[in-house]
């Protein structure tokens, strides 16, 4: 019988940044299992055109916050499918600018659940397997998209901040544990939007292609370039693993700059200038 390929999971297979995923990963030699909560028929557009490039995909429906659906799918793929090297958790958690009170608890649980509690689940039934695989020099790793409201909280994202920070800090509590048993896991910052019909194009609806239209050429995160990049993290050797990183399109302030056009007075910058003396 020959030996099983290893499997790339992905929770959160929509036709951005998570199918893209997929199928960057499943160029590289992995098999991809894609997971979504809905719409079956684009997770079959997206395994159609993995295996079209020549590569190998199996999709599974996926309710995420329902109890026992994760580890259901994680046993299920490690026993019907492959070895679980690589994961991606690529869940959101937006519910859209909500004031305090009219965010119920249900509401704000619900985005908990999707957001940081569902990546602790992830990680509580496939790390035990990937920490024996990863003893034999395979690189495992769990890769979790992120958002500008783990690092910074605005008004009306009570959810969503909550459920990115306590996912920020969860991924820094599994690279203390983890690390040093070989499970790679790295938070990536999604800084920017991202030209993905399931999210943002839903988000806005008709006013999408406006929105891109306005930020200009490559204005816009294009979610095959940023498939490049979680593929880069998932085979860095283990002596130079990156535990965070932000994306942004080259356009886009960073998400700490409080002003959107900062003009910088070069006119100090003179020959000769040597700058301020110390005291």
């Amino acid at each position: 019988m020959a030996e099983k390929k290893p499997v790339f999971l992905v929770i959160g297979a929509g036709a951005g940044i998570g199918g893209h995923a997929a199928m960057r990963f499943a160029a590289g030699g992995y098999h991809s299992v894609l997971a979504r909560r809905s719409d079956e028929d684009s997770l079959g557009r997206l395994i159609g055109a993995i295996e079209h490039g020549g590569g190998s995909a199996t999709g599974s429906l996926l309710n995420a916050a329902e109890d026992g659906a994760i580890e259901e799918l994680v046993a299920r793929v490690e026993t019907d499918i492959g070895p679980i090297e690589s994961m991606l958790y690529n869940l959101g958690a937006q519910i859209g600018n909500r004031a305090l009170h009219d965010t119920p608890h249900k509401t704000f649980e619900l985005g908990w659940r999707l957001g940081c509690y569902g990546v602790f689940r992830l990680a509580h039934a496939a790390f035990p397997a990937m920490v024996e695989r990863a003893k034999s020099g395979r690189l495992c790793s769990m890769l979790v998209t992120s958002a500008t409201s783990a690092m910074r909280g605005n008004a009306g994202q009570h959810s969503h901040a909550a459920a990115m920070g306590g996912r920020r800090m969860l991924c820094q509590t599994l690279n203390a544990e983890f690390g040093p048993k070989g499970i790679h896991t790295a938070h990536i910052v999604v800084d920017g939007g991202v030209n993905s019909p399931d999210t943002l194009g839903k988000l806005l609806g008709d006013k999408f292609e406006a929105y891109k239209a306005s930020k200009g050429e490559d204005g816009v995160i294009n979610p095959a370039d940023l498939a490049e990049t979680y593929w880069h993290l998932a085979q860095q050797p283990r002596n130079c693993w990156t535990h965070e990183v932000d994306a942004r399109p080259w356009n886009d302030n960073a998400w700490w700059n409080d002003n959107p056009n900062p003009q910088i007075d070069s006119s100090a910058a003179k020959p000769g200038f040597a700058g301020p003396k110390a005291d």
